[in-house]
């Protein structure tokens, strides 16, 4: 499959690479490690007029240590390095585990942080060759105005399979987005929308260069099933984080991911455990609970009824993993 026609810029300064995506006036794409949209332009999925390249950017590839114990992490960090880090794995196990479980080595060695942020959505009916898309009528993602999944629907109904993003959620992660014009601070959790086809606040001209994570002394964990380890997209990925000490606790979150267009935070549960503790029987009405939460199953690579299943198997090992820890 032959790329789009394109002109490849590549970029010796951040200044450099606002300007172009300033004027290129949204028929620009950010190219970091290209593992997902070098991928999708051969696809025929994204065509844009530019790709501009942010790898020679030394500014977006660093690890800062804070002063309050945090870490500032450059968007342009490769997953291998971030992998490897050692303030990451003894502060943040969760998120490096999460970093691990994206991929291959040979992605990883690739990819961003960032690119795996940002990662576009995903949907069974239009993620495959444009021969293929050519038996369906136009969809969202191809310029058309119904989706595939539900035809009443207003909006793209496509996945978000991100893996990083459930372990900067529970973290308290904020991101910084700049533009030629400014920047502004979007903690992560409120970065992402329910539109499959915008489903980042990110606007055309902004680029995400920085992830601020805060200091955390919480226990956390991060699971992911997938239908072959180190290869695939997650069916399900949950992280979890909460304070305490074995069953003790009085504040948990949980995020879970490949679900929906979003990765949806699961309060009732959350609610449940942090009020009556990591128990058994806490975690088990826990999960009893996950099924109102998670909402209707919609554009799964697998059985809605599995999914929701693992859904269930995987929250419950999470919090067993945190009572455990």
């Amino acid at each position: 499959m032959l790329l789009p026609d394109h002109q490849y810029v590549t970029t010796n300064s951040l200044k450099e690479c606002l300007r172009l995506l300033a004027e290129s006036r949204e028929k620009a794409m950010v190219v970091g490690g290209g593992t997902d949209v070098i991928f999708n332009m051969r696809l025929k999925l994204f065509q844009p007029d530019v790709a501009v390249s942010i790898r020679k950017l030394d500014e977006l590839q660093q690890v800062e240590e804070l002063t309050n114990g945090g870490l500032r992490i450059g968007a342009g960090a490769r997953l291998a390095d971030l992998a490897e880090h050692p303030a990451i794995n003894d502060r943040y196990p969760a998120f490096a585990e999460s970093v691990r479980a994206v991929a291959s080595t040979h992605i990883r060695n690739m990819a961003t942080l960032g690119g795996n942020i940002c990662l576009h959505t995903r949907c069974a009916y239009t993620n495959n060759s444009e021969e293929w898309r050519k038996g369906l009528n136009s969809c969202f993602k191809t310029e058309g105005k119904i989706c595939h999944v539900i035809q009443t629907s207003s909006r793209c109904l496509a996945i978000n399979n991100a893996d990083t993003p459930l372990a900067l959620i529970i973290l308290g992660a904020v991101l910084t987005l700049q533009s030629a014009g400014g920047s502004r601070e979007v903690p992560i959790a409120e970065f992402y929308t329910n539109d499959g086809m915008d489903n980042t606040v990110l606007r055309p001209d902004e680029l995400l260069t920085h992830i601020t994570i805060p200091p955390v002394s919480d226990r956390t964990a991060f699971l992911k099933l997938a239908p072959r380890q180190g290869m695939d997209f997650a069916t399900v990925a949950v992280a979890a984080r909460c304070d305490g000490t074995g069953e003790k606790v009085s504040k948990v979150s949980i995020v879970v991911g490949s679900i929906s267009t979003n990765p949806i935070i699961l309060h009732e549960p959350s609610r449940i455990v942090s009020e009556q503790g990591l128990g058994d029987e806490a975690i088990s009405a826990a999960v009893d609970s996950i099924r109102d939460e998670l909402g209707p199953l919609t554009n799964l690579f697998s059985r809605a009824s599995y999914k929701r299943q693992m859904a269930n198997v995987l929250v419950r090992r999470v919090l067993v993993a945190l009572r455990e820890s």
